[in-house]
């Protein structure tokens, strides 16, 4: 695979395991609404920027012929429940030991995550490790014009490391954060965790030339 430019990462689901966490919150706030998220609905929103997500939830609530609840009512009933949930998050397997692999080789390192500024402070708290990654491209990064699956934050990482996105290696578990990153022109790399998808869904279609990681602690670097 020879040796990237840079290394790029997504956050959530990737670094630490704040995946059942997220969905645990969309849950409770569309049932505050009167809509249950089918296990499919919620892997729908993985990878994607909060407001994003709303926007999801609130067609999905027309779609039932529920009364539809503002952006803001929404958030303001899933907020408080992410808040208490997330910084509960553990870290996935191999996630530092790569970290400290890229720091080891001298791979310039950015990360690139839908969610917050603020959002990513409360969920990195606890884990002083990611400190290590100093270029952040948040969800609300004033210049970012389009979230995941579009690929403008990858390639806005990518243009402020200075490397050209095909260049780099991005590290991704959602299916909108890969297509995000293949658009950019990254080579991918799939983590596939065991909450992967339920098991009566479609195997997810990945981008094409996407490597497929059981675990992070099988990359390598030559």
């Amino acid at each position: 695979m020879g040796f990237p430019s840079a290394c790029l990462f997504d956050l959530d689901g990737l670094l630490i395991d704040t995946e059942p966490l997220h969905s645990q919150a969309w849950s409770q706030a569309a049932q505050h609404f009167g809509l249950v998220l089918s296990d499919t609905q919620l892997q729908a929103l993985r990878g994607r920027r909060r407001l994003d997500c709303a926007a999801q939830v609130q067609t999905w609530i027309a779609d039932a012929d529920l009364l539809v609840p503002s952006l803001q009512a929404l958030l303001t009933v899933r907020q408080p429940i992410a808040e208490v949930l997330l910084p509960r998050a553990r870290p996935i397997a191999g996630a530092e030991a790569l970290l400290q692999l890229c720091q080891a080789s001298r791979i310039p390192m950015a990360m690139v995550t839908s969610s917050s500024r603020a959002a990513v402070a409360l969920k990195e708290a606890p884990h002083p490790w990611l400190g290590v990654i100093g270029l952040r491209v948040h969800g609300d990064d004033p210049e970012l014009v389009a979230g995941k699956p579009a690929p403008d934050p990858y390639l806005l990482a990518a243009q402020r490391l200075g490397v050209p996105a095909s260049a780099c290696w991005a590290f991704e578990d959602s299916l909108a954060g890969a297509q995000s990153a293949a658009a950019a022109g990254c080579l991918v790399h799939v983590l596939l965790p065991s909450h992967d998808q339920p098991s009566h869904s479609r195997p997810l279609q990945w981008p094409s030339g996407s490597r497929l990681l059981s675990s992070l602690g099988s990359v390598q670097f030559s």
